[in-house]
């Protein structure tokens, strides 16, 4: 399981670089702990954490059933895909809220994938 081991701590890094990012946020646009409201560029920052956040939370254990059922390089491989499209909707909607879509549709696909393989996967191993 070495090739899900790896993708999942460079979404543990991405998670950080995110949540960092919200942090520098806050910085530069002056808003104060705990508001969740602000400017434009620190409402995007905070949504590409908190969507990242959300994204990962259904990505990791499809990774991890993908890995486990169906074959670990071809989790390694779709998940190296997810965190190609997370980071480029990260920057996309860094920069603005319409050039997030790119990147999200590349994760949401890789996440899709995962997760009917996962399905696909475990339902062979109970039918025997």
């Amino acid at each position: 399981m070495n090739h899900a081991a790896l993708i999942t701590v460079l979404t543990m890094f991405l998670l950080l670089a995110v949540m960092i990012g919200v942090g520098r946020a806050r910085g530069r646009y002056g808003v104060k702990a705990p508001a969740t409201t602000g400017p434009e560029g620190f409402e995007r920052a905070l949504r590409v954490q908190v969507n990242t956040l959300e994204g990962a939370l259904m990505f990791l254990p499809s990774l991890w059933l993908f890995a486990i059922y169906v074959s670990d390089v071809w989790a390694g491989i779709v998940g190296a895909v997810w965190l190609v499209g997370r980071i480029a909707y990260a920057i996309g909607y860094y920069q603005a809220a319409a050039k997030r879509s790119a990147g999200f549709l590349i994760g949401f696909i890789a996440t899709a994938i995962l997760m009917v393989g996962s399905l696909v996967g475990v339902v062979q191993v109970l039918l025997g």
